[in-house]
């Protein structure tokens, strides 16, 4: 990645991936796709090249991702997609040009044409979104359950009770939290 710009968070799941390029929502926000170069790196880490990348069209990465995020959100905590959020979705969604493909392995991929643009690569997101939001896909949507970081995420394991949207960021920084609060209580109660 670019030299002083945090680390991408990369999941399995296109949409909650991509929301997630802001992070610590409710703590001290990390914005991950700053200025529009950083787009274009996060869509090629993803599979969904595109050549440049305007202001403009950052300022409409921004706002699916900001969507997206609300219809999680509302999906996760079993409440009413918002309207305005779902718009913007669906506005995304049938405004680009990609094909899914079947890979050898039998995955279904996206592929952009030579000349894809942002717009392209934001609908491919917006389909993945729908398709989560719709619940055509075996999991469910849920909240990290870290305070301040409260980001959706699509849950797989075999329970669906993943606490973490990342147990290498959230689950370890709330568990070595939870020990040091023992070791402090440990302390006070040895003296």
């Amino acid at each position: 990645m670019r030299a002083g710009f945090p680390d991408f968070r990369l999941g399995t799941v296109l949409a909650t991936s991509f929301t997630a390029t802001l992070t610590e929502r409710c703590g001290d926000p990390v914005e991950r796709i700053p200025v529009p170069r950083r787009l274009v790196d996060w869509l090629a880490v993803n599979g969904l090249g595109v050549d440049s990348c305007t202001a403009a069209q950052l300022d409409l990465a921004w706002e699916l991702r900001e969507s997206i995020h609300l219809a999680a959100t509302a999906a996760a905590t079993q409440d009413a997609l918002p309207a305005p959020a779902v718009q913007v979705i669906n506005d995304r969604s049938v405004e680009g040009r990609a094909a899914a493909i079947l890979t050898p392995e039998g995955a279904r991929r996206w592929r952009l044409g030579p000349a894809s643009r942002v717009e392209d690569a934001l609908s491919v997101i917006a389909a993945d979104a729908v398709s989560i939001l719709a619940g055509e896909r075996d999991g469910k949507l849920a909240l990290c359950a870290s305070p301040t970081c409260r980001a959706a995420f699509f849950d797989t394991s075999q329970s669906r009770t993943r606490r973490w949207c990342e147990m290498n960021t959230c689950g370890n920084r709330q568990k070595k939290a939870r020990f040091n609060a023992r070791q402090r209580e440990h302390s006070r109660s040895a003296e």
